[in-house]
Order: structure tokens, then sequence, then C-alpha cells
């Protein structure tokens, strides 16, 4: 296994169980030291616990890693069989024991197979959260609200500016822009794993029952959704199609494919971005992004003060994204919160895009 692992000592003996005892943050990860495993390690560790698979979260080169099984299937088609040591597939609400600590995963609601890690010990529970949203998605198990002593949140979109409105209003905005301009092709920006397939989920539950076409980045992962069980309706290549047959369509495709020179193989391409970075208009322009569509798979400020709320923690630690705002929010309802400072996470990484079905980069 390439890599340093990190040391793991086991915990002197201690009559009061506090959260720092249970999880503490290191340059691998984030540590449980009396169960002696990782949550999301970001280096090679002996022993992962891993929230799901987008390629920030779940890497290669452990020794050994728990997951779901939809999580572990992602980690095997981006990273071949030989991804881990040795794998242990988990279900939401089963409970293992690591050392003394009791171990269970709920929905995050993320994607799919996405869970949180509830790690309890001493009489103490801590939630890892990973990354969530408390909103439906026909895609993925909804979002569990785990009571519990201390939260690990996430703050993606941490601050108050990030109010995500009705993704549903969004498709409808997708929908009605296909209308309007029927000689164009509309290439729909979004991440490979989720996203594409919850924006194709959101089309059918629009009414929309024409294919849709995908990059071949999205292939692989959008036709394991389907063996899951997802229903996507009729899916075509777009690589496949001539360019007159484009005209009117929406194919979903990479962020970064939707701006190089793939676009010339569509008819007066127009360029979609589904993603909670959208409701920065800023960005839009930059990206030259001519609708902007608002649709996340994290929750966004009110979703994270609510979630935060429902889970009566007295305890918050606040991790990958707007801390300091959400710190502040915390402690002004009277809770104990920080920033946990953990690096090596943030947006997807789409140049790790999978191979198409012939075996060739899209």
């Amino acid at each position: 296994m390439a890599g340093k692992l990190a040391p793991m000592k086991s915990p002197p003996y201690i009559t009061t169980m506090r959260p720092q005892d249970i999880l503490v943050p290191q340059p691998h990860g984030l540590c449980c030291r009396p169960g002696e495993f990782y949550i999301d390690p970001v280096r090679p560790v002996a022993r992962a616990l891993i929230t799901h698979g987008h390629s920030d979260h779940a890497r290669a080169g452990h020794g050994a890693v728990l997951a779901t099984q939809e999580t572990l299937d992602m980690m095997r088609l981006r990273y071949g069989d030989d991804f881990a040591g040795s794998t242990q597939a988990i279900t939401y609400g089963e409970e293992i024991r690591f050392g003394t600590c009791q171990v269970k995963f709920h929905p995050a609601g993320h994607v799919l197979g996405s869970a949180q890690i509830s790690v309890t010990c001493g009489g103490v529970r801590v939630v890892a959260s990973g990354d969530y949203k408390d909103v439906a998605d026909p895609t993925c198990a909804p979002f569990e609200v785990v009571p519990c002593d201390v939260f690990i949140t996430e703050a993606t979109f941490g601050l108050p500016v990030f109010r995500h409105g009705n993704p549903q209003a969004e498709i409808a905005k997708l929908l009605n822009s296909v209308a309007l301009f029927p000689e164009r092709a509309h290439l729909v920006g979004a991440y490979s794993l989720g996203k594409a397939q919850r924006v194709i989920a959101m089309l059918r539950q629009a009414g929309y029952d024409a294919p849709i076409y995908l990059h071949g980045a999205m292939e692989t992962i959008t036709r394991y959704y389907e063996s899951r069980g997802i229903a996507l309706g009729e899916l075509r290549p777009a690589r496949d199609a001539k360019k007159v047959e484009l005209a009117g369509t929406i194919t979903l495709a990479p962020p970064t494919a939707i701006q190089d020179l793939w676009t010339r193989r569509f008819p007066d391409p127009l360029a979609a971005f589904a993603s909670g970075w959208m409701r920065v208009r800023a960005r839009a322009r930059q990206r030259g992004i001519e609708l902007p569509l608002v649709i996340s798979d994290h929750a966004d400020w009110d979703g994270l003060c609510a979630t935060i709320e429902a889970t009566g923690a007295h305890e918050i630690w606040v991790t990958h994204g707007q801390e300091d705002a959400l710190v502040h929010w915390a402690t002004t309802k009277g809770l104990t919160a920080r920033p946990l400072a953990l690096v090596g996470y943030g947006e997807e990484d789409e140049e790790t895009a999978l191979p198409t079905s012939d075996g060739t980069k899209a």
C-alpha cells in the first residue's frame, strides 16, 4: 500500500470521554483514536470510513475501507478493483463496533449512497455529516436528522447570501429556454456523480420525456444509477448524434466540457451550469454561462442552520467551507462552536473523468 500510515496510539484511560478524545483533526484527516480509524482521510491510512464517492472524500490506497455499497461501487468504478486492501459494505442504521466505539451510517441526502457517520463512545455521540443537503432528491435517500452531542457540519454554502430556492423552478427555467430556442442545443454543466443524475430525474419529474444526451464522462456513473433502480428515461451518447439532430435537445456534460472544443459538435450551443455557486452571478459571467441554474447538492445557509438546531447538539464543529459565519451564528444561539480546519476537501474533481464505454476519454 502506497503512502505512510499515520501513527495510531491507544488513548490513556479517561474517566470522562470528551468529544476531542473521540475525533481529532490530523494531517491524514479526521481521526478516531479509540476506534483506530479515520473518516474521509486525505492520505492512505490503515482503516478508512468513507462518507460518499466524490473524489475529494473517497481516495484510493487505504488498507481497509468501510462504506455503503454504492460508495464502494463508485470507488471501484473510478479507481479500479484494487483501490483498497479490503472493503466492507455497511447499510444505513447498521451498527459496527471499533474498539470502544459504536459506529452507524445514516443517509446524508447528498448523492447516491452518501452517509453521515455517527460515532458513540463513552456515552458521547459525535456525528460527522460529510457533505449533505436537506431537500428532496429523487436519486438518493433523504437526509436523516441524527440527535447527537456534537455535530460536524460542512459549510460549503455557509453564508446568508446562499439561499438556493426551489430547484424545480430552475428546471422550469431550463425547459422554458429549450422551448424558446428550439434551434439551439442546451449544454448543462453538472458534476458527473450526483448532480447530473439529479438534473435528469428532475427533468423527468417535470414531464420532459425526450431523449437526454450524455457526454462520455457521464455514461458510466449514470448507467450505474440506473442499475440501482433510479429511473432516468431514454439516454443517448452525444457522440453518436449528428449535429443537426442535437438542435432543441439537452445534453449533460462535466462543467469543464461545456466551454472546450467538444462543444463544436452542437448547433449554436447554449451553456448552462447547475450549481449552488450560480447564485453568485459574477461566477456565471466569468465562466461564460448564459443560463445559470441554482441547483445544489449541498445545504444552503437556511438548511445548515435548521439542521444544526434539529440535531440538538450543544457543540458544533464546522469544516470545509465558509466556517467563520456559521461558527458565529452558532455561538449567538448559545452553542459551543469552532472551525475544524480540515484541508483537502472542496469541489468534486471533474478532471478525473471516467473513461467512456469504448475505453476512451470523452
